[in-house]
């Protein structure tokens, strides 16, 4: 299965289409707090290899290795040591999001849902993501031609027709669960209100800055603030090394080496199958966009009329119009600014087939008629065309040639490393390289965090220099440039600083802190005298604080000193004209605000959002209903036992399990 999710072409994303929404609902259900903390001993405990049974159904520890490779594989693709350290806790997360898909199902099952044979096969032929490629002209392929599509990644038949019954499954029980969700017109106004109404309003400003330049401590009282604090910055001088350090830089070694007319050969014939160029059109297109669904309905009427401007569009070309301006004129694709043209395109590159098929059955110089790709009607223009071909050594000897050169000369670069620390530590560092002709850098007292001539700041360098012991001989470390040949002389140990020594921090420290807390307190005394004298104008120039008006605002927007409007200075929504609110505190500034003006949206703008704002509501009310739903179901599972975890099971894949059910 991995190999198939990884592996792309149709059959990838007929699966993945099919079943993202059950996955992504899964997930969200799977972070819901009270989830993860599965916590069922006894004799029902599952089997050696098996990870838990769910309504007597297994979830095995090689379909969580599975699960949690391909989640790390999809969060980074890059991989890495540094991902894979993260590998246990996505056991963790698949070993979850996998017993929360058998409860799903076990649901659906337990209440009398059922996918029929022939609703499989219905699904299949007439379901877009999956007749595309099953079905050809609306043609089965054959059994054989099924099979062997699904073999070809790692699927049998019957897998995949599980795959297409759990899908069918999860669908009928999210719409018997959602189907009594309904909303209101209130509920619509209500929420149309809250995103669109604005206010305007005064505010003062106080700023943590102006508040700190009125702040004169005197010496006896950060003495005693440091003694108070002295915990804080106790061993805050870091450690620090004196080093003396060889760098074998692999570039320098890469302008030096030559590569022979063989050795392009031999990695040319060992690599041969990288340098496959697969069947490619350089391809322009015209692309008049189909109106999205309203209310889950699509308007046949403005779907009629992107139809007819394609179909115009054509009747221009064929008159002789040149595809590059109409391209400009018309096509709603960003790729009008360029002609329409969209560059070199991998056979199987277009996302629908049927407009990769025609794109490949044109010859170069034609143009396609108009083609309905779902989403917009599309009329493609093939500049030209490469047939699949595997491209010569003469081709390919500017990429293979630097490839080489890099290989040898890390090769060569390892063992000048490996050669030069064995004599450095029978020698001395300065006499083994002196030697070898190369030049040794000798530091003062360096910390973690300083960047050093030639390696710059590197704490990959500098984990292996501090994590080396005192008089410890020299040792080598690999880094993005080559190798470092180090040792490490005089070690000064971290200390705490004295008062004297830290003065200035010191002072930074007790003005920040009393800052904060006159901030607090004159914006406090701020709101309370505007409140009082129902004058924010006046309040402020009585603490010393600056008035700005804004501009009309909406719940989304930003103001300057006070950001976001949907932090606390949300407040604004619920007051009323002339009302002052409370203190706000953002951290470095402190705001009252009174309300000047609001303004509400009127009834053609709610009538015009009306359906959208329903689909949304209704779509967020038919979550939580699945989501309490299969909240309640596992918790009633795990009451009566049926999902019974092997935690040991789970240690073994290295997951904090261990922790569950505390």
């Amino acid at each position: 299965m991995i190999r198939f999710l990884q592996t792309p072409g149709p059959i990838k994303k007929i699966v993945l289409g099919g079943m993202l929404t059950v996955i992504c609902i899964l997930m969200v259900i799977t972070l819901v707090p009270g989830f993860g903390s599965t916590d069922f001993f006894g004799s029902g405990t599952p089997a050696r290899g098996v990870v838990a049974t769910v309504g007597g159904e297994d979830v095995t520890t090689l379909e969580v290795q599975r699960e949690a490779r391909q989640m790390l594989q999809q969060q980074f693709p890059q991989g890495g040591a540094q991902a894979s350290a993260l590998l246990p806790f996505f056991a963790s997360r698949a070993a979850e999001t996998l017993i929360q898909q058998k409860v799903v199902l076990a649901e659906a099952r337990r209440i009398g849902l059922h996918a029929s044979d022939e609703e499989v096969r219905d699904e299949i032929q007439h379901n877009p993501q999956y007749a595309g490629a099953f079905f050809v002209d609306g043609n089965f392929v054959g059994q054989a031609k099924y099979e062997e599509i699904l073999q070809q990644h790692d699927l049998t038949v019957p897998q995949f027709e599980q795959l297409v019954r759990d899908e069918i499954l999860f669908t009928k029980l999210r719409e018997l669960v959602s189907g009594g969700a309904i909303v209101s017109d209130a509920e619509i106004e209500q929420e149309f209100l809250k995103k669109n109404s604005k206010v305007k309003f005064d505010y003062a400003v106080l700023r943590k800055d102006d508040v700190m330049k009125d702040i004169h401590p005197a010496e006896a009282e950060l003495q005693a603030y440091y003694n108070l604090h002295k915990a804080n910055y106790a061993n805050s001088i870091p450690e620090k090394r004196k080093i003396s350090y060889v760098l074998i830089d692999t570039a320098r070694l890469q302008a030096q080496t030559p590569v022979t007319d063989q050795e392009l050969q031999t990695y040319y014939d060992r690599h041969r199958d990288e340098f496959r160029s697969p069947d490619q059109v350089d391809v322009r297109q015209i692309l008049i966009k189909t109106p999205l669904p309203g209310s889950g309905k699509v308007d046949p009427k403005a779907t009629d009329g992107a139809r007819k401007k394609a179909e115009d569009v054509l009747k221009q070309l064929k008159a002789g119009g040149k595809f590059e301006d109409l391209a400009k004129k018309y096509s709603e694709d960003p790729s009008a600014s360029n002609g329409g043209s969209i560059g070199w395109i991998n056979h199987g590159g277009f996302p629908v087939p049927e407009v990769d098929k025609a794109a490949f059955s044109l010859p170069k110089g034609g143009t396609s008629d108009v083609i309905n790709a779902g989403y917009a009607f599309v009329i493609l223009h093939i500049d030209d065309k490469q047939s699949a071909h595997v491209k010569t050594l003469e081709e390919v000897k500017g990429q293979i040639e630097p490839s080489i050169k890099q290989q040898k000369a890390a090769q060569v670069a390892d063992s000048e490393a490996s050669n030069l620390v064995s004599q450095a530590r029978s020698e001395g560092l300065e006499k083994a390289a002196s030697a070898k002709g190369l030049q040794v850098v000798n530091t003062d007292f360096v910390s973690r965090t300083d960047s050093l001539p030639g390696i710059g700041n590197s704490p990959q360098f500098m984990d292996a220099v501090f994590g080396a012991a005192d008089k410890s001989p020299a040792d080598e470390v690999q880094l993005p440039q080559g190798f470092a040949v180090f040792q490490v002389g005089q070690i000064k140990p971290p200390a705490t600083p004295t008062f004297e020594e830290i003065r200035s921090r010191v002072e930074d420290d007790f003005k920040n802190e009393r800052s904060a807390t006159l901030l607090t307190q004159k914006t406090r005394e701020l709101a309370d005298r505007a409140k009082a004298e129902h004058d924010l104008k006046k309040a402020a120039k009585e603490v010393g604080a600056t008035v700005k008006t804004s501009d009309l605002v909406l719940p989304d927007g930003q103001v300057p000193d006070i950001g976001s409007m949907s932090g606390p200075a949300a407040v604004a929504f619920t007051l009323k004209p002339g009302e002052a609110s409370g203190p706000i505190n953002n951290g470095n500034t402190g705001i009252v605000l009174t309300v000047v003006e609001k303004e509400q949206p009127g009834p053609q703008e709610l009538a015009a959002k009306k359906d959208e704002l329903r689909e949304s509501l209704l779509q967020t009310k038919e979550n939580d209903l699945f989501e309490m739903f299969v909240s309640n179901a596992r918790e009633e599972m795990q009451k009566s036992r049926k999902i019974q975890v092997n935690q040991e099971e789970l240690k073994s894949l290295g997951g904090p399990q261990g922790q569950e059910g505390e």
